[in-house]
Order: structure tokens, then C-alpha cells, then sequence
């Protein structure tokens, strides 16, 4: 088997939804007995903002209330995040991070939508 550069692993990433990469994830701490994905949230906060600004470099999208229009809202959700119908109607009706570790200017879009399905959203 030929070694993948890094990449092409990001590439073959950037295909995939957030369940399949959920999945890699699962499989990764089964074979290797490490959470990847506590490395990856730990390693931003080691390094600092080097520009010195408040604006933080990530943030997530939190559902407060999915608002009167839940349909549309799971709708949104599940376009947004690429989860199944169950995952995404879980979100609208109990609240919680709709997308976690992604740029400011992404959330305010993410948060756009969701705002005009009738939805209150918090950015952090």
C-alpha cells in the first residue's frame, strides 16, 4: 500500500460528511487507543493568536431555540453539518453546538441562516 501524504488525507477529509468523519475519528481511538480529536482541540490553544487581537481564530455555533419554524430549522441544520434527519432534529429540539471550531466569518453566515429560519443562535 503506497503512503498518503498529508494532503491528500486533508483532501479525501474535505469529501467527507461530519458522520463519516465522526466515524474515522471512532476508528481511529479503537486502533490506536487515542482521541484525535483532543489533540486537534488542544493544539490551537498551545500556539496563541499571534496577531495579538481579541477576535478569536475559532468559535462554534450554538442552537439556543429553534424558534416557531423547527422544520426549516432541522432543514438548515442538517444541510449545514451534513448530519441524518434523527441527528439533526435532535439538535433543533434540545439545543447545542450546531458546528464547533470553524472561522467567525462562517459562524456569521451559519448564524445568518438559522436567524432567518426563525431560529436563536449564539456564536462563541
Amino acid at each position: 500500500m503506497a503512503k498518503i501524504t498529508k494532503d491528500d488525507f486533508i483532501a479525501s477529509l474535505k469529501e467527507m460528511t461530519l458522520l463519516e468523519i465522526k466515524e474515522l475519528v471512532d476508528a481511529m481511538k479503537e486502533e490506536f487507543g487515542v482521541d484525535p480529536s483532543a489533540v486537534a482541540v488542544a493544539a490551537p490553544a498551545q500556539g496563541g493568536d499571534a496577531s495579538g487581537s481579541d477576535t478569536p481564530s475559532v468559535v462554534s455555533v450554538n442552537l439556543v431555540n429553534a424558534g416557531p419554524a423547527k422544520i426549516n430549522v432541522i432543514k438548515i441544520i442538517k444541510e449545514i453539518t451534513g448530519l441524518g434527519l434523527k441527528e439533526s432534529k435532535d439538535i433543533a429540539d434540545n439545543g447545542g453546538a450546531v458546528k464547533e471550531g470553524i472561522a467567525p466569518a462562517e459562524a456569521d453566515e451559519i448564524k445568518a441562516k438559522l436567524e432567518e429560519a426563525g431560529a436563536e443562535v449564539e456564536v462563541k
